[in-house]
């Protein structure tokens, strides 16, 4: 039982922490790219994981877990990472992250580990796999809820959107979106690229029952995703204002390390500074 803020808070740091520890090894071995879209993520899949989602690390499969799908397939090393601290796999399985012969894919694949729900990484296709499970559900009448990790610059593309109306238009209140917002895609500023503003008020437009988080607050996170549904018979969206790269200081808020892995120094630097945190 955690008695106070504080306690919550280094709680979930430690937990957030040792999950970033691995991405970067996990980079820094296998020299591949998207490390800074998988860091900004890094504390809503704790807070998911080890708070919100009703899942057995035990038994990976049953019928009634809670699903998640990491539709930004791309920070599949986040997942990996969170899944491995969490109990579904052994940590010794991260070595073989995006490498030659490898059991990780670059992009996160189901069935290569235990609770990867979905393979994923094409944009804009996780949250139509996840409305599909989730008006499944509906269908069956089953009690799982279905939660979605997009990135901000995969709302770029239309089939978001088209998936968006048709979650509203059913009514899918077990559906819950959470949109990694680090202001960051590919080439640069997500404004600069193709500005989504006003954001909430586009998701707001298409039905969906909306709410702005800081996506590094574990109190706000944990307060906001224990409140679903937001309104019962409209789908959940929390949009998480984080920072790509967030943790390690010379990646925050860089675009290059969308594509950058560390080097040895540059590894050795990060996990200093993780480990002062």
């Amino acid at each position: 039982m955690i008695r106070n803020n504080n306690e919550l808070f280094t709680k979930y740091r430690r937990i957030a922490t040792g999950i970033r520890k691995k991405i970067v090894k996990m980079h820094a071995i296998s020299n591949t790219s998207h490390i800074g879209s998988a860091l900004s993520c890094v504390d809503i899949l704790a807070g998911l994981y080890f708070s919100i989602l009703r899942i057995d690390p035990k038994n990976p499969n049953y019928k009634n877990r809670d699903r998640f799908i990491l539709s930004k397939g791309h920070a599949a090393s986040a997942l990996y990472a969170t899944l491995a601290q969490r109990g579904f796999f052994s940590e010794e399985i991260l070595e073989q992250y995006c490498i030659d012969g490898g059991k990780l894919s670059g992009h996160s694949t189901k069935a290569c580990v235990p609770g990867v729900e979905a393979s994923t990484g094409s944009l804009g296709h996780g949250l139509s796999i996840g409305i599909g499970m989730a008006l499944a559900a509906k269908y069956d009448a089953s009690k799982y809820r279905v939660f979605v990790l997009l990135s901000d610059g995969e709302c770029d593309e239309g089939s978001v959107w088209e998936a968006a109306m048709f979650a509203s238009h059913h009514k899918l209140d077990n559906l819950i979106a959470i949109i990694d917002y680090n202001k960051i895609q590919a080439f640069g500023r997500t404004k600069e690229v193709l500005n989504l503003e006003p954001f909430v008020d586009k998701w707001k437009a298409f039905g969906w029952e909306v709410k702005e988080i800081d996506g590094h607050d574990f109190q706000e996170i944990l307060h906001v995703l224990k409140g679903i549904p937001f309104k019962e018979g409209k789908p959940s969206i929390a949009i998480a204002h984080t920072v790509k790269g967030k943790g390690i200081s010379f990646m925050e808020d860089e675009v290059l390390w969308h594509y950058k892995s560390p080097n040895k120094e540059q590894l050795e630097i990060a996990l200093r500074e993780l480990s002062s945190l």
